[in-house]
């Protein structure tokens, strides 16, 4: 297995090439594990430090406010990491920097924008897309899964679907699996996006991909490791909704949906209907 250092170097090797295309220039740097850039737009640090790989912008660098992006690579990382690392810091830097125009297209081809990490600083919320294109880099074999759902949609991403046909199995497995590494990788995505999600988002992530848990106490122990304080409570009250009569019925009710029937009242969704039954628990507002 490769040192923290040999694994910092692979990954400052394979971003030097886009950071520079960004209008960066390498800097020298007295520490192994720290690099620095500098350009017109700024001064760029990354650096490995306490079991993460951190980029910084900005003069007053290292601040929570100038941070990027936050990855985790230890010494236990091994190169599907770095990989993982390599692939987040790019998408997070040409997001940031990357200010070529683009030819516009027509409405219907537009394909869907990610929220950055920038944005939600700023006030804006993670959406389903979003969750989707960041899981991405956790399973990179879903990415071409995820093309293939919004060239088939114009497109247009349709959450609940492509986490139901598609996207919960892989967070499920990897979950069985139950591997430290894609479990850490897995949970900071779910985590990090659940806290500054829409309420469609939250309610996608705890019922619609970790409600397929189906209470299994053991799988859901191995999460309750990985989960954020904000997150485990209503997963965990999904889960045991979700097992209940109640449930059970709202589930079969949701995937066989009788005949439409206008009707007065919109009744609350199974997420709203689990926080319900957890005794008061309120949904988290995006």
């Amino acid at each position: 297995m490769a040192s923290l250092k040999e694994n910092f170097d692979k990954i400052v090797s394979s971003i030097d090439e886009k950071v520079s295309a960004l209008g960066f220039e390498k800097a020298t740097s007295d520490n192994e594990l720290e690099a620095y850039y500098t350009g017109e737009k700024g001064v760029l640090k990354v650096v490995a430090a306490d079991g993460r790989f951190t980029v910084y912008s900005g003069e007053e660098i290292e601040t929570a406010t100038n941070r990027l992006c936050a990855s985790l690579l230890d010494e236990n990382s091994d190169d599907k990491d770095v990989r993982y690392v390599v692939n987040e810091t790019i998408e997070t830097l040409t997001e940031k920097f990357n200010k070529k125009a683009v030819t516009p297209r027509k409405a219907s081809q537009k394909t869907p924008q990610t929220v950055s990490k920038t944005a939600v600083k700023n006030g804006s919320f993670y959406d389903a897309n979003t969750l989707a294109s960041r899981l991405c880099l956790v399973f990179p074999e879903l990415r071409p899964v995820y093309k293939e759902h919004l060239a088939n949609y114009e497109n247009d991403f349709l959450g609940e679907e492509f986490f139901t046909e598609h996207g919960t199995k892989y967070v499920i497995d990897a979950i069985k699996e139950n591997d430290p590494h894609t479990m850490k990788k897995l949970f900071q995505v779910l985590n990090e996006i659940y806290e500054d999600g829409t309420n469609d988002t939250q309610s996608l992530i705890a019922v619609t991909i970790l409600g397929e848990l189906n209470n299994d106490q053991i799988l859901l122990a191995r999460c309750v490791d990985y989960m954020s304080e904000t997150m485990a409570p209503p997963v965990i009250e999904v889960n045991k909704y979700l097992a209940s009569a109640a449930g059970k019925k709202a589930k079969k009710k949701l995937l066989n949906p009788p005949a439409y029937k206008p009707k007065k009242e919109k009744k609350p969704g199974l997420f709203a209907q689990a926080m319900a039954q957890s005794g008061g628990m309120q949904p988290p507002m995006a």
